[in-house]
């Protein structure tokens, strides 16, 4: 690469749990930089979860999110005019990413009224190992597994 790679941000914790993995998925729910509504529905979500659950909402949200987090994903790519799907590991950043990004997408397409609701139902489905993110990861390992003879065709 010619030019030098970009600097790492960083990401300050948010103001009422004081972590930074919460930050980050703030921002990813955050759409056209309104930030302090993004903020407003995942407390709003973290609430709904702890009245449900009566646990402590960060740790339900979190071992959610371990829940939809992928492990290995397939990548295509061409040999001799034919595409193959070789399955490779994720890099831990992007596994947080993706997973943060499978939870928000299908929590959108929920049908409750709000979109902290929405959010709450998508991480209690999560936090049970059911719901449409955590099939999202299931079905990216079966695919890998599937492709697994393939492998040695790595990047």
């Amino acid at each position: 690469m010619r030019k030098a790679k970009p600097k790492k941000r960083i990401i300050l914790p948010d103001p009422k749990f004081g972590d930074v993995m919460v930050t980050k998925f703030v921002n990813n729910i955050m759409l056209k930089g309104k930030k302090n509504i993004a903020y407003q529905v995942f407390y709003e979500a973290m609430e709904i979860v702890g009245q449900k659950t009566g646990e402590d909402a960060v740790e339900v949200w979190k071992k959610a999110l371990a829940n939809v987090t992928p492990a290995v994903e397939v990548r295509s790519r061409r040999i001799g005019g034919a595409t193959f799907q070789i399955p490779s590991e994720i890099r831990p950043g992007r596994k947080q990413s993706i997973g943060m990004k499978n939870l928000i997408g299908y929590a959108r397409k929920r049908h409750e009224k709000s979109m902290g609701q929405k959010l709450a139902g998508e991480i209690m489905a999560a936090y049970k190992e059911e719901g449409a993110a955590f099939k999202k990861k299931e079905d990216t390992h079966r695919m890998a597994e599937a492709n697994k003879a393939f492998s040695h065709f790595r990047f």
